[in-house]
């Protein structure tokens, strides 16, 4: 991967350092700008929370350094029981936060507040993984940073209080929107070094509204209604999150716009009204016996963090329990 010369703060005043650095060449609007000299901005889209939680939620949740060098951390949910020793090991899901792998954070309120039910509703262990952020670091460096959490895992396994209680044979990768991209990709790279990670084992993948493309239009990329400024992922700015990602001189046809093949359980949670939803149904028709898929009416991308109606709230709801479901084994999916 290139070395890159770009550099990054995070700002609120969103017509700061334009002389100084040049025009904008690329953007997505309130939440990343990137000038001509390789400048980033990035703005404080969601607030930034420390790892407490609400004591009745049953959760406890603490931050632990992954990596050092790469400054990459994760934030740990793990439920509270009275006593460990009559309680069979929990599951562990590693998850990936969205944000067009160039934005987003393990620490946004929205998905602590998300992760925190997860964790309490599941009955499992969740590790949020604060991984490296493009265009700063393009593509491959979030998989890299998957890979090296779980291999983190391996390594740190008997040195936690919380390692006695987590299943490291039912490990579960996740994410939404980019983060459902990363999940599948990391899934990936660990089958190919499944004897590197023993005795670890990845049971299943969950994405979210996983973010993949191509040059090709589909049907729900170019619906008008998911392309509104009240979206939270448009067409446009989904091209922008692409070319801020992926490799110098890469189109949307680089392999990692594209879903990869898994031999492992996967749950795709789809949102009728998200211009990603033909592509998640595409991965959902292929010919895997292993993959199963929940759609939900009504809403769009990212209507589990950032939307709070009625309705996004009822079928967030839903999906705690079809991800419950999914992980213990249970039959009552949506």
């Amino acid at each position: 991967m290139e070395a890159t010369t770009i550099t990054h703060v995070t700002t609120n005043n969103p017509n700061y350092n334009t002389t100084i650095h040049g025009p904008v060449v690329e953007e997505v609007e309130d939440l990343i700008r990137v000038y001509k000299d390789g400048h980033v901005e990035r703005t404080q889209f969601v607030p930034c929370v420390d790892p407490s939680l609400p004591l009745e939620l049953g959760v406890a949740c603490s931050d632990v350094q992954i990596d050092e060098l790469t400054n990459v951390w994760a934030r740990l949910y793990v439920p509270t029981v009275n006593n460990s020793s009559s309680v069979s090991k929990l599951p562990l899901l590693v998850y990936f936060h969205g944000g067009g792998f160039c934005a987003g954070s393990a620490s946004w309120s929205c998905y602590h507040q998300f992760l925190g039910r997860l964790s309490a509703k599941s009955r499992c262990l969740v590790m949020h993984v604060n991984y490296r952020l493009a265009p700063e670091n393009p593509l491959p460096a979030a998989y890299e940073d998957g890979v090296n959490a779980i291999l983190w895992l391996k390594k740190t396994r008997n040195d936690n209080l919380w390692s006695e209680l987590c299943d490291f044979g039912s490990i579960f990768l996740a994410g939404d929107s980019a983060g459902g991209n990363i999940a599948n990709h990391v899934a990936s790279r660990l089958a190919d070094v499944d004897a590197l990670i023993k005795p670890l084992i990845i049971e299943g993948t969950i994405l979210i509204q996983p973010f993949f493309g191509g040059e090709a239009r589909t049907k729900s990329e170019m619906r008008v209604e998911n392309n509104t400024a009240s979206s939270v992922l448009t067409l446009t700015s989904s091209d922008t999150w692409w070319r801020l990602a992926l490799p110098r001189d890469a189109n949307r046809e680089h392999p990692y716009c594209k879903p990869v093949k898994i031999t492992t359980r996967t749950l795709v949670c789809v949102a009728e009204m998200d211009v990603l939803m033909d592509r998640a149904m595409e991965m959902c028709d292929s010919d895997e016996k292993m993959i199963k898929c929940v759609v939900y009416k009504g809403v769009g991308h990212a209507f589990q963090i950032l939307d709070e109606s009625s309705l996004a709230t009822t079928m967030t709801l839903q999906m705690l329990c079809d991800i419950d479901a999914f992980i213990h084994h249970s039959e009552n999916l949506n």
